[in-house]
This record gives C-alpha cells, sequence and structure tokens, in this order.
C-alpha cells in the first residue's frame, strides 16, 4: 500500500482534524486503470465534496492512469493494488486505511470495488455506497465476463446503504438491486461548465467530426468509419478526429486496418489519450458518439454540451436523457451505420441548425448537468445514510423497487 497524499494525523497515525473544521472522511474505492469517464466523476467528487461538507479520499485498486493525471490533487490517494480479480487481500488494507485515517464511509463505484468494499465495510464497521455508472451485465462483448461482474455486485451490495445511479434509465435496470428501505438514487453527472466553442460561420465548408471515448467495441468506433466512409462517398466534405486510447493493442490494430479496408485513412486522425479534452472540442465542428450499448450517461457527451458542440449520438440508455432529439442534438439507432450518416448530413447540410443546437446545448447543459449540482445530489446521498439530513435536493430523485421512473425534461 502507497500513500501518495496524507491528511493531518497525530503521533499514533490517526486522523485527529480540528473539530472545527473536521468534515465525514469519505473514502471512494476505484479502479484507477484508465482515465475515461467513470473516472472523471471520481476526480470530480473528489474536487467537490468538501464544498458539500464532506473530505474525500481516493483508493485504487488497478493503479495506472488516473494516478498521474487525476486533478484533485488536496484528496489523498491511496494504492491498493489487487493482484487479480478474486484478490481479497485489498479488503484488509482499505480496512486499515479506514481505521487509522478515520474514515465514516466507503463509496465503491465498481463490480470489483464493491466486492472489497463490502468485505471492509463488515471488518470497519462503517456503511457503503455503491455508484453504478453502466449496467454491469452489459459491460463489454464478453458475455461471461459480464454474468461475473453482475453476480459480484449483486452479491457485494448486501452491504450497501444506498445505491446510485447516473441516470433514470439505469435506474430502472438496477431496480431488482434495491430495497424498501434502500431506493435507488439517480444522481445525473455533471461536469464544470466551459468556454463556448465559436460560432460556425456560413462560408465554412469542410467538417471536422469529433469523438472521445476510451475505445473497446462497445463504443461502437466501426460504425463511425462505416458513417464516414458513407458521408465522403455522399461528396461532403468531412473527416474524423478521434481522441483517446485504445483498450488493447490488437483492438487498435484492427480498428485502424478496418478503415484501410473502408478507404478512409487519410481522412481520420488518431490523436490519442489527452488530458485537454476542451481544446479538442473545439477542434470539433460535431460530437459524435455512436455507442453500441453500456452508457449510463456518458460525460464526454456532457462536456461537448457545456461548450455549445452540437451532439449526434446513439439511442443508448442515458444519452436520450441528456440529448433531446433535435434540440441539443440528434439521435441515431445504435449500430446502423445508415442512421448515422443521415443524422450527421442533417446538420453537415443545414437542414438542422448548428447555430440553434448550439446554443439549447450550452443552455441544457448550465440547467441539468453542472459538477455542482452532481456533487450536492452524493452529499444527500451521503447525509441520508449517516443520520444527517432527510432533505431531498433537486439533484437527488428516489427510483424505489418496482416504481416507475420519471425524468423531468
Amino acid at each position: 500500500m502507497s500513500l501518495t497524499a496524507a491528511p493531518l494525523v497525530d503521533s499514533a497515525g490517526v486522523c485527529r482534524l480540528p473539530t472545527a473544521l473536521a468534515h465525514p472522511r469519505v473514502l471512494h474505492v476505484i479502479h484507477g486503470e484508465h482515465y475515461a469517464g467513470a473516472e472523471r466523476v471520481q476526480d470530480l467528487l473528489a474536487g467537490r465534496l468538501p464544498l458539500c461538507g464532506f473530505d474525500v479520499g481516493l483508493a485504487c485498486v488497478k493503479p495506472g492512469r488516473f494516478v498521474g493525471v487525476f486533478e484533485s490533487r488536496e484528496a489523498p490517494l491511496y494504492e491498493v493494488p489487487m493482484a487479480g480479480r478474486m484478490d481479497l487481500r485489498a479488503a484488509a488494507s482499505l480496512a486499515s486505511i479506514v481505521r487509522r485515517q478515520g474514515y465514516r464511509l466507503l463509496h465503491t463505484h465498481t463490480p470489483r470495488t464493491a466486492m472489497v468494499g463490502a468485505i471492509a465495510s463488515a471488518m470497519t464497521g462503517i456503511p457503503m455506497v455503491h455508484h453504478v455508472h453502466s449496467p454491469a451485465s452489459r459491460d463489454s462483448t464478453h458475455l461471461v465476463r459480464n454474468h461475473v461482474n453482475a453476480f459480484v455486485e449483486r452479491a457485494s451490495l448486501c452491504r450497501a446503504s444506498a445505491l446510485i445511479a447516473v441516470s433514470q434509465s439505469l435506474g430502472r435496470r438496477i431496480q431488482h438491486l434495491a430495497r424498501p428501505d434502500r431506493p435507488v438514487a439517480v444522481v445525473p453527472n455533471g461536469v464544470p461548465p466551459r468556454p463556448a466553442r465559436r460560432p460556425r460561420h456560413a462560408h465554412e465548408t469542410s467538417w471536422t467530426l469529433g469523438t472521445v471515448a476510451l475505445f473497446r467495441p462497445r463504443k461502437g468506433i466501426e460504425v463511425l468509419l462505416e458513417s464516414l466512409a458513407q458521408l465522403r462517398a455522399q461528396g461532403l466534405l468531412v473527416r474524423l478526429r478521434a481522441v483517446g486510447g485504445f483498450e488493447t493493442v490488437e483492438y487498435e490494430r484492427h480498428v485502424v486496418r478496418y478503415a484501410a479496408e473502408l478507404g478512409v485513412s487519410d481522412a481520420v486522425d488518431w490523436i490519442g489519450f489527452t488530458r485537454n479534452v476542451d481544446a479538442e472540442l473545439h477542434r470539433m465542428d460535431l460530437f459524435v458518439l455512436p455507442s453500441l450499448f453500456g452508457e449510463g450517461l456518458p460525460m464526454v457527451v456532457l462536456e461537448a454540451m457545456a461548450t455549445g458542440l452540437p451532439v449526434v449520438a446513439t439511442e443508448v440508455e442515458g444519452i436520450p436523457e441528456a440529448v433531446r432529439d433535435g434540440v441539443e442534438g440528434l439521435l441515431a439507432t445504435p449500430g446502423d451505420a445508415a442512421s448515422l450518416s443521415h443524422a450527421i448530413g442533417r446538420i453537415v447540410r443545414g437542414e438542422v441548425s448548428w447555430t440553434r443546437l448550439h446554443a439549447a446545448a450550452i443552455q441544457r447543459h448550465a440547467q441539468r448537468f453542472s459538477d455542482d449540482a452532481m456533487a450536492a445530489g452524493v452529499a444527500e446521498v451521503y447525509r441520508r445514510v449517516l443520520g444527517r439530513g432527510t432533505s431531498r435536493l433537486d439533484g437527488v430523485a428516489d427510483l424505489p423497487a418496482g416504481a416507475p421512473a420519471r425524468y423531468n425534461a
């Protein structure tokens, strides 16, 4: 176990903050292998929750890219690496951190972290909150792995005092995990405000389509490449800017080879991972997310909307809760290249006003999907668990087991 930042401790190694400064301390148990949407949520919460009265620590069970690039450097970061999927020794390390550093609550984010978090919760007697960012049963194209993850998550949640879903659609999907005394709390993802992208001028005829992702099969990049080929065959001046790394080297080779087979290699810029997503969004004219499945509420869609970048995305799970078809962007059928190219083409040809979508996207983000609202919603869940409050905030909507979901558009 290593610690890259330490809270104030006394000579015995126990957290002793002055009473006037002490906030309840929450330990977020995360993967840390990548830095994608869920990790962005964890990073933002670590920075914003202290403003809501909770101090946050981060414990990585698969220390990787997150350790080097996360922004909330005031949060202590602990490395408790798991040697394998079923390595339970990390639970003892977590329990030791909880006892020595005075944590009052565990917050887990994945099936694996729920497993070790549940054991640490039982060892220490402190409550646990579990955050569902995407459906465990539809997280990848590996069916056996999905079933195992779903089973591990379900078995581990017997210790969870509260469940958080990032969208109404995901809340409905995990309702079977809820109990009458533990409804699913829906806290939508949120991102900070962004400088608005400059307006497009009428004389501009070329278009840069952009996408940002940790590229893996469920993200649908092959469908986007097919759509790019179709649009160029129609004589439209479009190219693709693809930002992000690949899950594996083998998958990267497959995708690059497929782009060559489609004849669009010269129209694709592979940018790779970057910390400066904002700068990349400002180089795009349309943001495209061709996901096939497994999206809770994609952070990158919210980041695009915050800049006023119109979005073309597939109608997958939580995406329509952010992007209303024809208002902030356009929606397409998952896995259907013709549907995706048709939606993109409507904007490129001027059939749908880019300027109108631009203004609506900025407004939608400001009203519904700020990082402050996300942190306030999570903090309210903490207060309920710790018995410190029962008030209802606009950012929190409960989905009791069996109840229909409601979403105020």
